[in-house]
């Protein structure tokens, strides 16, 4: 939009510029207080200027007063927070790492989170570029779900806005946003603040042209706007346009706002990377000088400019000392809120926090009927679910009509309709940072990666969505049950055939499932789809169909704890320690070699039940744990770890472990054998101990 075509009186009359200059004032005064007092003072250590950011992001805040708005946005985005009621002492005290705040010192403070009952929430942010965008698609597909086919009404007009600057529109998630966003139709404002630089990357690097609204201009489903971020009136407008758009139903929008960064990347940014001539320019370009000359002397006098001046320094130099006196959190408190706590429910996200309440279950199994593999017990215990909760959705590559690459979900589409069973465009990185948006609405979502390699792209979100509840103190959490496919088959290779399960285990919030037999998977599954945590559920593509692990159905009233092992075969020569695919071969190891194992099936990773491990290893005192990941860092050297470390005593053996060598998985059938850990391998293995 071009300066000459500004409508001034239509914004002038519906914006409250004093509520305008109140916020911009005490952005500038907390900018000021920092990086005069609190930086070189050592009481803050990430410090970003919002100048010349902050009046546009006022006047977009100003108009997210919907209980079911959402915001999710970066680094620099603290004004629009100011606008949605985070109260100074907070933002001050978070940035200082106080207890309270955002996350009591856990998290940088830019780095926000605020649940909000009376206007927008802010959704967690992450510390990674462009990880805000797939999370508020989802959250935008659930405010479409919530009222679509929940007939919730308290989400009607809600819509959910990501912030980013120029630079983060070349990542991933941004890309897979705007696809989800445009071909859902959903509604979502994209709020671009384009300052010229990345850091110190010059625009002509991160976009092609400089401007991403202009490269849009012809994208499907999607309205761009774009205009001076340092123009009051224009500013207005085109926010007062987005946001109507937006919220009336009509699609996803895109606002591009050019503005200037005052200041460096962050406080220890010194610019050098910019010519006198830049900086000049961009001071030339200060909204705040231009905001008085749009208030002063229409709507206010250069007496009440300045009162509300003096005002937000003096609430900001307070607020300043009340963070300065708040006590950094109890260090011993440091590790609560990695999972759920009982007693101890979250603000925001899951269903526990909805009001759920899961059925009846029991650890029981009912058998009936004859006996089926796994593919046919996880679609079933997905169809019970479906069936009694309607907040659960299951999503990815290929899982409607199709029935997912492994046949899991097929018919639950056709059973269940598109809105709760459905196919989605191929970005990982799109399902699990969709997957996290829609958990904080309060839905159970179920994305399916293909494969465990295919989870690469999405690792970021996945991390994120793991630490969430920590970062945020227990203020948020995104419970969903991520299925996903793991390990050989008839052959291998290095793209459909990883385990690789220990870096799940390693991304703290995560609980890890691996069940072996479709009786243990309804059961863990089962719990998962009902919990308060996200869930890892791997479903090895070799015991989908095998016939040692087919079960009859358990019951649909079948859930299984998490952390709790399965002898599989008893025994007092040796304690093996397994999951999986290999929990067969080690059954079939022990009648090979003649050995009267103790074979422990382990089930879940994260938890793992450490306590029946020893147990058997001080009854056996000879332990092996066999495993299909590779040897090194694999999750058998933590098991062997704590046996070393708790049982060393009781070992008559030294602990050994048979894995997968150091290599990734090989494509020909006799390759990939040769790199398994092989029924006679093991037979072997177990001989040795116990010999020893």
């Amino acid at each position: 939009m071009s300066a000459k075509s500004k409508p001034a009186p239509k914004a002038q009359t519906q914006t409250d510029w004093k509520q305008v200059v109140k916020f911009v004032q005490c952005s500038r005064a907390m900018d000021e207080i920092e990086e005069r007092d609190l930086v070189p003072g050592k009481k803050i250590f990430y410090q970003f200027s919002a100048r010349g950011h902050d009046m546009a992001q006022v006047l977009l805040g100003l108009h997210l007063t919907h209980p079911k708005d959402a915001i999710c946005g970066y680094y620099r985005s603290r004004p629009i927070l100011l606008s949605l009621g985070v109260a100074l002492e907070d933002a001050l005290g978070s940035a200082m790492g106080r207890a309270g705040g955002y996350s009591d010192g856990r998290d940088i403070g830019v780095v926000f989170n605020y649940p909000n009952a009376h206007g927008a929430s802010a959704l967690p942010m992450c510390g990674g570029v462009g990880a805000q965008y797939t999370p508020t698609a989802g959250y935008a597909q659930a405010i479409q779900y919530q009222t679509k086919v929940l007939g919730d009404r308290a989400y009607d007009g809600a819509i959910g806005v990501v912030l980013g600057g120029d630079a983060s529109v070349a990542t991933n998630g941004f890309w897979s946003a705007l696809t989800m966003a445009t071909t859902l139709k959903l509604p979502m404002l994209f709020y671009i603040e384009d300052n010229g630089f990345g850091i110190s990357t010059p625009g002509w690097l991160q976009t092609p042209g400089c401007n991403i609204a202009k490269n849009l201009a012809s994208f499907q489903g999607l309205k761009v706007l774009d205009g001076d971020g340092t123009d009051p009136e224009e500013a207005a407008f085109l926010i007062r346009e987005a946001v109507s758009h937006t919220r009336g139903g009509r699609g996803p929008v895109l606002l591009h706002l050019a503005v200037p960064r005052l200041q460096g990347h962050s406080f220890q940014d010194t610019q050098a990377y910019k010519s006198k001539e830049v900086v000049d320019a961009e001071w030339a370009r200060d909204p705040l000088p231009k905001l008085k000359a749009h208030v002063v002397p229409d709507l206010m006098s250069q007496a009440d400019w300045d009162a509300a001046e003096a005002e937000a320094k003096e609430r900001v130099a307070r607020a300043a000392q009340i963070a300065d006196q708040r006590p950094v959190s109890e260090p011993a408190q440091v590790t609560r809120f990695v999972f759920s706590e009982d007693g101890a429910l979250q603000d925001e996200g899951g269903l526990w926090s909805s009001g759920y309440e899961a059925p009846r279950a029991s650890d029981v199994a009912k058998p009936e009927g004859a006996r089926i593999n796994m593919i046919t017990a996880i679609r079933r215990t997905l169809d019970h679910e479906l069936a009694v909760n309607p907040r659960v959705l299951v999503f990815g590559e290929d899982v409607g009509p199709k029935g997912g690459v492994h046949g899991v979900t097929l018919g639950l589409q056709e059973k269940y309709g598109v809105e709760r069973v459905f196919d989605t465009s191929l970005s990982e990185e799109g399902i699990i940072g969709r997957a996290v948006g829609m958990a904080i609405a309060g839905l159970m979502p179920v994305p399916e990666i293909q494969f465990r390699k295919y989870a690469d792209p999405a690792c970021e979100q996945i991390n994120d969505c793991g630490t969430m509840r920590w970062r945020t103190a227990n203020r948020f959490a995104s419970p969903m049950v991520v299925r996903m496919p793991v390990g050989f088959f008839k052959c291998g290779d290095p793209w459909h055939s990883q385990t690789n399960e220990v870096q799940f285990v390693h991304s703290p919030g995560w609980r890890v499932a691996c069940p072996s037999n479709a009786e243990d998977a309804v059961g863990l599954l089962r719990t998962a789809l009902r919990g308060n945590d996200p869930v890892m559920f791997l479903e090895h593509r070799n015991m989908l169909d095998a016939a040692s692990a087919r079960r009859p159905y358990p019951g649909d009233d079948f859930a299984l704890p998490f952390g709790v092992a399965k002898r599989v075969r008893e025994g007092d020569a040796l304690s093996v320690v397994t999951w999986g695919a290999m929990v067969e071969r080690c059954e079939a190891a022990a009648e090979m070699a003649g050995v009267n194992a103790d074979i422990i099936d382990l089930r879940t990773l994260a938890p793992w039940d450490s306590e029946a491990v020893l147990a058997s290893v001080r009854r056996t005192h000879r332990c092996l744990i066999v495993h299909e990941d590779i040897g090194t860092a694999g999750f058998g050297a933590e098991i062997a770890a704590v046996v070393a470390d708790s049982a060393f005593l009781d070992l008559d053996a030294p602990v050994a472990r048979l894995t997968m060598p150091d290599i990734p998985s090989p494509h020909h059938p006799e390759l990939m054998e040769w790199a398994l850990p092989s029924v006679e391998k093991i037979a072997a293995k177990m001989q040795e101990q116990v010999r020893f």
